[in-house]
């Protein structure tokens, strides 16, 4: 396969790791599981020489806004619900959608990042009705689930309704698994009417979102009868894109912990540059992979054998995950979409707090959270600060501390951490808005329903 050109990796906060500590100097080993909640919020403060917030100290973070935090997800995933979209030259067939054997139309495309000549393509649309989302959402995160063997891809688009006025559909991403089909890639600002894309969120610019729909278009070469497979398409609308609360009180009454295995981003450091800049930015990737091989999927060791690694996984995630618009592999649908070419359930969506990550915990499904936090905002942290990074949720102490695989830990000995739970809770609110991949096989049914799952 042909390797992307190496291309600068740009600032996006909420995905990827920027900031790393050195390496010594800073605490390691997290908290034993042994210690009380108390012992948890108060210690190593002080010997940093961090003053900690009277908020912070008292387990209470101020409210910014009293506007009541409400999330929607929507999906369509089972051959009913997908034949309730709109179809030309689309098929449903085995609970997915196909192209099918007359396609809607066929046209020359061009790669944008590629350097192979135009191509003919024939094409297939499969829209959404539209979705209500009951209240007036801000912003929108699609996230899908597709196989694209090569010579096939697809295009996601989305569109909303305010008030008053219907948007105009805005091209939210170009995937593929292999370059051989296109360079996969996000779409532009599109900043032209009620919306904005960034990178991989849809964000009101006039009005609120009352309804929104998804549209994919299907891609194969003329000529074949090749068809992408679209398992499930849907997107998390909410009122909020980061937020303060109170720190939530756990659900736990004894320990939880699922082991995950443990994978460093850092140990990657300097490998493949093309694929933002190596494996120190690699903090999504590193996280979707760890989920992955805990669950026994993901990509065979002949698959990344080119990594010449032991843990080549991560390369490969980072590799296909790479979004070739924002030059990085922390676009969170991309990393939801490689996961589901493995034989997962996998979306994008927010949760409310710690206590909806504690039903997945139980569910017997680590959670990938995106995080942010400045100096001294994570005690035990292997970095200083960031402004975006991922991590795992792999378990709950019994006194509600949050047990994460840290994939910025300096090697995987040293990934497992024990963070607290009024700071953790308030780097990721606080951070992306409690931004998570669900990522889950078949045998590990979601926790029961949720207006957010």
């Amino acid at each position: 396969m042909a390797f992307p050109g190496v291309l600068p990796s740009p600032l996006r906060a909420g995905v990827a790791l920027l900031l790393a500590a050195p390496l010594f100097g800073v605490p390691l080993v997290a908290a034993p599981l042994a210690a009380t909640a108390s012992t948890a919020a108060g210690a190593s403060t002080a010997a940093a020489g961090v003053v900690r917030p009277a908020a912070a100290a008292s387990g209470v973070r101020p409210v910014a806004r009293a506007v009541t935090p409400k999330v929607l997800t929507t999906r369509w995933s089972s051959a009913a619900e997908l034949a309730r979209g709109q179809r030309k030259g689309v098929a449903v067939s085995g609970g997915s959608l196909v192209m099918a054997p007359v396609p809607a139309g066929s046209a020359s495309l061009k790669d944008p990042f590629g350097t192979r000549p135009a191509a003919r393509f024939d094409y297939g649309t499969w829209v959404s009705p539209w979705a209500a989302t009951g209240f007036d959402a801000t912003n929108l995160i699609a996230s899908w689930n597709a196989r694209t063997p090569a010579g096939t891809y697809l295009r996601i688009d989305a569109r909303t309704r305010s008030a008053s006025a219907t948007s105009s559909w805005d091209k939210v991403a170009v995937w593929g698994f292999t370059v051989e089909s296109t360079h996969r890639h996000s779409g532009d600002a599109q900043a032209d009417d009620l919306n904005k894309l960034l990178t991989d969120t849809l964000v009101s610019q006039r009005g609120t979102m009352r309804t929104w729909q998804v549209r994919v278009t299907m891609y194969r070469r003329t000529g074949t009868t090749l068809t992408p497979r679209v398992d499930s398409l849907g997107a998390v609308a909410a009122n909020f894109s980061k937020r303060t609360a109170r720190t939530s009180p756990t659900s736990m009454r004894s320990t939880s912990e699922m082991a995950v295995p443990g994978f460093s981003q850092m140990i990657h450091t300097g490998h493949y540059p093309q694929w933002d800049a190596g494996g120190e930015a690699w903090c999504s990737p590193t996280s979707t992979a760890m989920v992955l091989r805990h669950f026994n999927r993901g990509p065979k060791p002949a698959h990344y054998a080119w990594t010449h690694e032991t843990d080549g996984q991560v390369d490969h995630a980072a590799r296909y995950t790479y979004d070739h618009t924002y030059q990085g592999a922390g676009n969170w649908p991309f990393n939801t979409a490689y996961a589901g070419m493995y034989g997962t359930d996998a979306f994008v969506t927010r949760l409310l707090n710690l206590r909806d990550a504690e039903r997945f915990i139980r569910a017997g499904i680590p959670v990938v959270v995106s995080i942010a936090f400045s100096r001294g905002g994570l005690d035990g942290s292997p970095l200083t600060s960031t402004p975006g990074h991922l991590v795992v949720i792999t378990g709950f102490a019994a006194d509600g501390r949050v047990i994460v695989n840290d994939p910025a830990a300096p090697r995987n000995s040293t990934v497992r951490r024990v963070y607290r739970r009024d700071q953790f809770e308030g780097a990721w609110l606080g951070g992306s808005g409690g931004v998570a991949y669900v990522i889950h096989p078949a045998s590990k049914p979601l926790p029961g329903d949720s207006a957010r799952w």
